[in-house]
């Protein structure tokens, strides 16, 4: 799994702050065995050696009224690649963008308020991104399992 590369302790405390990053060193802890300041100082090294790099809170746009998720599967000319990427960059309502395997491939996930906004994104970003070959948009309908903090 993702967390082969860590001892066992430390596999156990980021899979108790997977689940809660809110968790208490204490609480950590007292569910794993070791005291308080052990948790802080193995939960400390997690950050400075970047396993752990923040800690956020996680919204379901399913939830919200009208919010509408799709994920986008783009395929751009070499040529228009980097400039595509600024362009998608700089989009608030577009959460995550992922080069995947392909020749100009990018996986591109995006959160609107509504159908129009996002059809808004397709026609005004999307279509006339430079070197656009084919764009294929699917709306997400439900969220059967959603892994928390990871990023793969």
């Amino acid at each position: 799994m993702f967390l082969d590369g860590l001892d066992e302790l430390d596999r156990k405390i980021v899979g108790l702050l997977i689940e809660n990053a809110r968790m208490s060193y204490s609480d950590i802890g007292e569910q794993i065995g070791i005291s308080r300041v052990a948790v802080r100082a193995r939960i400390q090294a997690l950050e400075e050696a970047g396993v752990i790099e923040e800690y956020t809170t996680i919204i379901n746009p399913q939830k919200i009224s009208g919010a509408v998720s799709c994920y986008f599967e783009l395929e751009i000319r070499p040529d228009g690649l980097q400039e595509a990427e600024s362009r998608l960059m700089e989009q608030e309502c577009i959460t995550q963008i992922y080069r995947v395997t392909g020749n100009g491939r990018l996986h591109v996930h995006a959160v609107a308020a509504s159908g129009e906004e996002m059809e808004r994104l397709i026609r005004e970003v999307m279509d006339p991104l430079p070197g656009l070959l084919s764009c294929s948009c699917h709306a997400i309908l439900s969220r059967l399992k959603d892994v928390k903090g990871l990023r793969l």
